[in-house]
């Protein structure tokens, strides 16, 4: 299939594609799947080179799994989203049973059409955003990340985490509410003048 044309079907099309021999299509794929699981995965991991591992991981699984997918039953980004779910799950216990091992914090890229200021206090949010996401209950983290940043409906969050549409809008409020209050005092130091801070 000519690439041009590659680029205006859908994941699953593409996936079947790969299946059956075309490599575009799974260059294709990649190009649309991996920003967003490596977003996903550093949102809860807060460790880029681990986001960088539970990515390839999910990629590779994605690969396997082709030959045998049946359209229909699920999005290929569903799909996605949940192995780096439980990816990434694995992977924060295993570090709760390694103690004395420091996180390191993955550096924001700095986008060169800001000033200065803008970029510093665009950093001082993400870093005290990743930092309030990291105290929350990791199913709560899960919820709000996929609804909030990710921006994903209920329903497909649900499938995602394996639980029912009101478990997700339960664990999604009291997380938001957590973080709300979690970052309420830091309104001013962050160039919050006080207003939607619970919304962003």
């Amino acid at each position: 299939m000519p690439r041009d044309t590659l680029a205006e079907v859908s994941d699953e099309t593409l996936l079947v594609l790969y299946a059956n021999g075309d490599r575009d299509a799974a260059r294709l794929l990649t190009g649309r799947l991996a920003p967003r699981v490596l977003g996903y995965a550093m949102r809860l991991l807060a460790d880029r080179a681990e986001a960088e591992d539970v990515t390839q991981e999910t990629l590779l699984r994605l690969w396997k799994i082709a030959p045998a997918w049946r359209t229909g039953e699920a999005q290929v980004s569903t799909w996605a989203y949940r192995v780096v779910t439980n990816l990434c799950t694995d992977l924060r216990r295993a570090r709760a049973r390694r103690p004395g091992v420091a996180l390191d914090e993955a550096p924001e890229v700095a986008d060169p059409a800001k000033g200065v200021v803008a970029t510093l206090i665009e950093a001082d949010r993400m870093a005290a955003l990743q930092a309030a996401l990291d105290q929350l209950p990791e199913r709560q983290r899960q919820a709000v990340v996929l609804r909030h940043i990710e921006g994903l409906a209920n329903p497909e969050i649900g499938q995602i985490m394996a639980i029912g549409v009101e478990a997700v809008e339960s664990l999604t409020a009291r997380g938001k509410r957590a973080l709300a209050a979690l970052l309420a005092g830091r309104r001013p130091d962050l160039g919050y003048d006080g207003e939607g801070m619970g919304e962003e």
